[in-house]
């Protein structure tokens, strides 16, 4: 075992925060060998097995890097090269025999281009693993993509993460991500705006629990003028489960009249879980509108008096208020099934 700090914010802010960074300590490299239970839904014939060098400008860290692009046991492109119909859905299965995963996943997305894009990460309750995977996409000119990628691992599972995304003139792409698993659950988020009138949402929601340990590292650049970000978050943390939240709009010069929000809410389930939360505005143009806001709080005693006075539990009645918290982000996700698959993973992870 060693110790490694990774998913550095792009700028720091005092160490006594304790949010620059995140620390494992207990770090073990893992053994690579085949990852074989993989489903891959591709009615368009848009998925291939391809290996493509990946740069990332922030990420978690050159050994996450240099593992994906020199071990990688996954290595997906899926070429996008006009209007999908029908969603590509991507399903990696953990169990005993395939629980150390490196993947790459590449999307690479031409002009007018229109795709749904799935990803999800699950496993058997009981077993130890690893996962380190990078989704890097390349959307082209008035293009829509949405990508969703939905980690439901368990928390005994190592899982670290990096979303890179690069968005040209006009085009409007939405990254919906779910966060419930992982022992060590780090993700890192980058998006490139360097087209005119490009637009990016990143809509996310974390559920921690047990000894659960959360760091989200959310980055976007805007170049191109008129560009729009939107970053929308929402979670819950019970037991023992600490979160750190950092999200970074920067305006970089050259992005007149861009626009840029952002907004996390986390609810504790118990006196015991921890949250922080670092939101930041950069700047180098002076014709722009940004906003960023944060907070942290109990479950409202009132609404969990109302529910419970119609014969819920408290447990139940709990449930129903994190879901509805959860609600307009689930129901963003452009398949019924996955909508389904993560309501029940809330109802298993808070029983």
């Amino acid at each position: 075992m060693k110790e490694i700090i990774l998913n550095e914010t792009p700028v720091r802010t005092s160490r006594n925060y304790g949010i620059n960074n995140i620390k494992i300590s207990d770090f073990e490299e893992p053994v690579i060998d085949a990852f074989d239970n993989i489903k891959i839904t591709d009615n368009e014939n848009c998925v291939s097995n391809q290996r493509e060098e990946i740069s990332l400008k922030f990420g978690l860290g050159e050994y996450f890097l240099a593992q994906s692009n020199e071990q990688s046991n996954v290595d997906l492109k899926i070429s996008v090269e006009k209007k999908l119909k029908e969603p590509i859905i991507i399903e990696y299965d953990f169990d005993e025999e395939n629980n150390v995963l490196v993947d790459n996943i590449n999307i690479d997305a031409k002009d007018n281009t229109k795709a749904n894009i799935i990803i999800i990460y699950k496993s058997e309750n009981e077993i130890e693993g690893y996962h380190n995977g990078i989704c890097n996409a390349k959307i082209g000119a008035n293009a829509n993509i949405h990508v969703t990628i939905v980690n439901l691992l368990n928390t005994k599972i190592n899982n670290f993460y990096s979303v890179n995304s690069s968005v040209a003139d006009e085009s409007k792409t939405l990254f919906s991500m779910v966060e419930f698993g992982g022992k060590y659950d780090v993700v890192n988020y980058y998006a490139k705006l360097d087209g005119y009138k490009a637009t990016n949402k990143l809509h996310s929601i974390y559920l921690g629990k047990e000894e659960q340990r959360i760091d989200l590292n959310y980055i976007t650049e805007l170049f191109g003028e008129k560009t729009n970000v939107d970053i929308e978050v929402n979670g819950a943390l019970t037991d023992k489960a600490k979160k750190n939240f950092k999200g970074t709009i920067d305006f970089k010069t050259g992005s007149k009249k861009a626009k840029g929000k952002e907004n996390e809410y986390c609810t504790l389930l118990s006196d015991t879980s921890i949250s922080k939360a670092l939101p930041m505005l950069l700047c180098t143009e002076d014709d722009v509108e940004g906003q960023h806001s944060t907070a942290t709080g109990k479950v409202d005693e009132n609404e969990l008096f109302y529910i419970m006075t119609r014969g819920i539990s408290e447990k139940e009645a709990k449930k129903m208020i994190v879901k509805a918290k959860f609600n307009s982000m689930i129901q963003g996700i452009k398949n019924e099934e996955v909508q389904q698959l993560v309501l029940e993973e809330v109802d298993r992870r808070l029983d």
